[in-house]
């Protein structure tokens, strides 16, 4: 199923079980699961738009699960070590060279890295696993992991609701049309998540460049 074929029953998740289902799907997602958690936070920020839950929640709820969730793949990778992703990696999408580049990462910024995965889609959920694989010491590990997810959540929150304050006006009239306020969300966390990653690369060039 593809993230778009997916929009639909997140809404229907988050209509129904609401706070829950951010948590659950978060978690699962900091676990070292790729499931869709940024697209859930910016429904929820949509949501938030219109009433249907309330912002401090929806934060709160966020970054714990965020946080919880990445913690617990921090000590599977800690207890199972890095021969378990490499064997296994392949059931939830994970390639040996993908793999390998995040050891990298790690590897080199250490609590850093930890902390810059979590804005970088594809990365974000593997951060906890493969940190606590490669000895990560916890308490650097659990502060990259709370701020990260401090910084990450009401940023996905806040791109469904922008998206609502925005374009609210004029996306229940675009429903039919485009298939669905899922769909703009969608759009518009791709935006800002190719946004970031070429502001993160221009700076990285700059820095290049200058030394």
């Amino acid at each position: 199923m593809t993230a778009i074929e997916a929009m639909p029953s997140l809404n229907a998740l988050l209509g129904h079980w609401g706070y829950a289902a951010i948590f659950l799907v978060v978690f699962l997602g900091n676990v070292g699961l790729p499931v869709p958690e940024e697209t859930i936070l910016a429904l929820a920020g949509y949501l938030v738009w219109e009433g249907k839950l309330r912002l401090p929640l929806v934060l709160v709820v966020g970054v714990v699960s965020a946080a919880a969730g990445d913690n617990l793949g921090y000590w599977i990778g800690r207890r199972y070590g890095q021969e378990v992703l490499a064997r296994y990696g392949h059931w939830i999408g994970v390639t040996p060279a993908r793999l390998e580049v995040m050891r990298r990462f790690v590897g080199r910024y250490g609590p850093f890295g930890v902390f810059a995965a979590r804005f970088i889609a594809g990365f974000r959920f593997l951060a906890g696993p493969v940190a606590g694989s490669a000895g990560l010491p916890v308490l650097p590990f659990v502060a990259a992991n709370l701020l990260g997810a401090v910084l990450f959540v009401p940023l996905a929150v806040g791109a469904g609701y922008a998206a609502g304050y925005g374009l609210g006006a004029y996306v229940e009239r675009l429903r039919r049309a485009v298939g669905g306020v899922e769909h703009l969300i969608l759009i518009a966390v791709i935006a800002s998540t190719l946004g970031l990653l070429g502001w993160r690369g221009l700076q990285a060039r700059r820095a290049r460049q200058g030394s």
